[in-house]
């Protein structure tokens, strides 16, 4: 890891249930349309993808080199500023504004902003304590590291970890909905970030890897889905994701399976599956993605 810089923005690794449906139709695999997600599979599959979800959040995605290649400089406009965690009163918003705060963190570490980050991990603690998960954050390593520069990688696995750690608390004691809800909160303000950065420095990579999100925006709707009847805030909740899923209707995804290659890992030889995707997406699809994502994730962290 030395030497690198890893980031917590995107999350393009497909859940485990998409890859078996692509691998089953051959080499060649076009993402299916659907109009709604059945009931039924939300709820066998929901604790399943919960945790090959998480998993895929909780794994920093290497974004350093595309960014360096953009010349993306740091702004703090992209970050959620209007969450106050004294205001946030409900098990709901706690969540949520944790995983939304969770992205920033990432953000901020990357480009070694430590005086906000250290703003930032005192609201993630008084979060974390408000859902009775505080225990999982080494705060005072955890700040320690964000003063010490050379120390990033570091910083970045033990932030990553402290969110691995609580999603897996919150599934094994049957707080499924807030972990759905701190992973929904981290794409949420992935995807913000992502767009926001499309729209002001358009780059061919970075527009696959947001069209790539159709996927896990099916699987997030999957794992909101057993709660969409719960509470209004989780009613209005899923009608967002709905309507982020509508800007990607038209949005095609192809992918197509290459050859095995071995890599070593952990001392040994594991074959791995290599695939190519290709992503159709035009300048209005793109620009209305941008749009939407941006008037809900506003309005989610603004609590309207």
């Amino acid at each position: 890891m030395k030497g690198r810089f890893f980031f917590v923005l995107f999350i393009i690794m497909f859940m485990s249930f998409s890859c078996r449906n692509a691998s089953n139709k051959g080499s060649e695999f076009v993402f299916p349309e659907a109009d709604s997600i059945p009931a039924s599979e939300a709820e066998k599959l929901s604790t399943e993808a919960i945790e090959e979800i998480s998993k895929n959040i909780a794994s920093p995605v290497e974004i350093a080199n595309l960014l360096q290649v953009m010349a993306v400089p740091y702004s703090p406009e992209y970050l959620a500023s209007s969450i106050d965690a004294n205001k946030q009163t409900t098990a709901f918003d706690k969540a949520f504004s944790l995983g939304v705060l969770g992205a920033d963190l990432g953000y901020l570490n990357m480009y070694e902003k430590t005086g906000t980050s250290i703003d930032i991990l005192s609201s993630i603690r008084k979060l974390a304590e408000g859902i009775r998960v505080g225990q999982f954050f080494d705060f005072e390593t955890i700040k320690r590291l964000s003063l010490n520069k050379s120390n990033l990688d570091s910083l970045l696995f033990l932030s990553i970890d402290s969110y691995t750690q609580i999603d897996k608390y919150l599934r094994d004691n049957d707080r499924g909905q807030l972990s759905s809800l701190m992973i929904i909160g981290v794409w949420i303000e992935g995807q913000y970030l992502a767009t926001q950065v499309m729209k002001e420095y358009p780059d061919p990579m970075l527009k696959d890897r947001i069209g790539e999100q159709k996927i896990i925006l099916n699987d997030l709707i999957m794992l909101a889905a057993p709660y969409c009847d719960r509470d209004t805030e989780f009613s209005s909740l899923c009608r967002n994701l709905q309507a982020i899923k509508e800007t990607y209707r038209d949005v095609r995804i192809t992918y197509t399976l290459g050859e095995p290659e071995s890599v070593e890992e952990n001392g040994g030889l594991v074959i791995r599956q290599t695939e190519t995707s290709v992503v159709e997406m035009t300048d209005a699809q793109i620009a209305s993605i941008i749009e939407v994502t941006k008037s809900i994730r506003d309005k989610l962290i603004l609590n309207n």
